[in-house]
């Protein structure tokens, strides 16, 4: 009898312990979306991720996350492509937002390779873009100085403000340590990829496409370009001067890896300003939409992105945010 219930208690404390590492999260959760997720010692799984850019020597794997240029940002979907006959496991795993004041990452995503690849040295992993815009940029509603300095959720807001300035500050002094950076010198490139991009988009022309923004939104914008050609067979788009007004909106860094603060990626959002001319035709030449004569201000919210540890990094265009 004794025996017995020794072997009862046993079980019932394996049973707790068991509970203890495995814990279920609920069906939504700001990382995954609408995608369940669990937990195992403290390592997230998310069921629900999709494009991480992930590159290997021997196979590439679409895991990881995909940004969005609408109203509603959707960062998470469901896996893009199930791996057949796949005989090692790929995680990506993102770890949580570290404090700004300890002086650590803002946000780390890291992708492991499973333990056999890691081995034997069969699979490297390179994480080439996020594939995500962290912390989307959205315009606060003015307060009040009486407000803000007199009532408790004006101090909250306060208080709100400051942290996002800080993180803005942290990215920006990560990004100045790059040799040959200068504000004004990224301003004039992000004019010209502006201006490029939206001149391959005009022409239809995906392969150069490519080179200028990230995977995530060279897909965005392949659809794009083919619903506009079932609709216009010609697209002028002309953009007149220099640009009326471009300013920093928020800075962001996403770490990839929690030892070195220095391998991360770096994204600017900005507003653009510029004045342009489109016109949209048929088959046969009929104007259709817009008006090549005519000069219209144009305001857009870009996204760009640079890695900080690849070599020969420059400046892609990561995700648009609607206006």
């Amino acid at each position: 009898m004794a025996f017995s219930r020794l072997n009862a208690l046993r079980n019932a404390h394996k049973t707790v312990n068991l509970c203890k590492t495995l814990t279920f999260q609920p069906p939504y959760s700001p990382l995954n979306g609408s995608h369940g997720s669990f937990l195992i010692k403290g390592t997230r799984f998310c069921r629900g991720v999709d494009h991480l850019n992930a590159t290997s020597e021997t196979t590439s794997y679409g895991i990881g996350y995909r940004s969005i240029g609408s109203p509603s940002f959707n960062l998470f979907n469901g896996f893009s492509r199930s791996l057949e006959n796949a005989k090692l496991l790929h995680s990506a795993v993102v770890g949580d937002l570290l404090d700004t004041v300890n002086h650590k990452g803002f946000s780390t995503v890291q992708a492991k390779a499973p333990p056999q690849a890691r081995q034997t040295g069969a699979l490297k992993v390179s994480i080439v873009s996020p594939g995500f815009i962290y912390e989307p940029y959205e315009r606060r509603e003015p307060i009040s100085f009486w407000r803000r300095w007199f009532t408790r959720r004006g101090w909250k807001r306060t208080k709100e403000d400051m942290f996002l300035e800080l993180k803005s500050a942290y990215a920006v002094a990560k990004l100045r340590k790059l040799k040959g950076y200068s504000k004004q010198q990224f301003y004039n490139e992000a004019i010209q990829l502006y201006k490029e991009i939206n001149t391959l988009m005009a022409k239809g022309d995906k392969t150069l496409l490519r080179k200028f923004v990230t995977e995530n939104m060279y897909s965005i914008l392949k659809n794009e370009i083919k619903q506009r050609e079932s609709m216009w067979s010609s697209v002028y788009w002309e953009m007149i001067g220099p640009a009326v007004k471009v300013r920093t909106l928020r800075a962001r860094m996403i770490g990839v890896d929690k030892n070195d603060l220095n391998k991360g990626f770096i994204q600017l959002t900005l507003e653009i300003l510029t004045k342009q001319k489109f016109a949209a035709y048929d088959s046969k030449g009929t104007l259709i939409s817009g008006d090549k004569t005519k000069e219209v201000l144009v305001r857009d919210i870009w996204v760009f992105e640079r890695s900080l540890f690849h070599s020969g990094a420059y400046w892609r265009l990561c995700g648009r945010i609607a206006v």
